[in-house]
């Protein structure tokens, strides 16, 4: 009896040898101990998910999906998703988006609002004392004003 389940045992290990993993990784093969500095995200183009798509539609026969996915080493949740945006009718939502922010488009015309702003604050601040002179000056003249009508008066 023991010699017919370890035969089962090796028969079930002999057809396991060839399965893969989602993570597209065989079994058979010897994980890398080392952690990458960084994680790579995986992107797939729009022709890709489209093939997928249409890959797993022509589906018919159980377990078929489940294989499909295991050889392109894919989750169910990439083909919901996938199908969620082929719903949705865009083309751009088929195809990978870049994360982060996005990049400003340089418009020349910012740099020289800014310049002007600057000359228009230092043109303020100069007129602000041109004022001033100006009201000082003519405080001045009455204050010199007002001394002749009394010396003139005196005399």
């Amino acid at each position: 009896m023991k010699s017919k389940q370890i035969k089962n045992f090796t028969a079930r290990v002999e057809e396991m040898e060839g399965a893969r993993r989602a993570t597209g990784i065989s079994s058979t093969a010897a994980p890398n101990p080392e952690v990458q500095e960084k994680a790579i995200r995986r992107s797939y183009t729009a022709e890709y998910k489209r093939r997928i798509l249409k890959e797993a539609e022509e589906c018919k026969e159980k377990g078929q999906i489940g294989t499909l996915l295991r050889r392109e080493g894919l989750y169910s949740s990439n083909l919901t998703a996938w199908r969620h945006q082929a719903e949705v009718g865009t083309l751009d939502a088929l195809s990978s988006k870049k994360r982060g922010p996005k990049a400003r488009k340089h418009d020349p015309s910012i740099r020289r609002i800014a310049e002007q702003e600057k000359e228009i604050q230092k043109l303020q601040a100069k007129l602000k004392k041109a004022e001033l002179i100006i009201d000082a000056q003519k405080k001045i003249a009455e204050f010199f004003q007002l001394y002749r009508d009394q010396k003139e008066e005196e005399n």
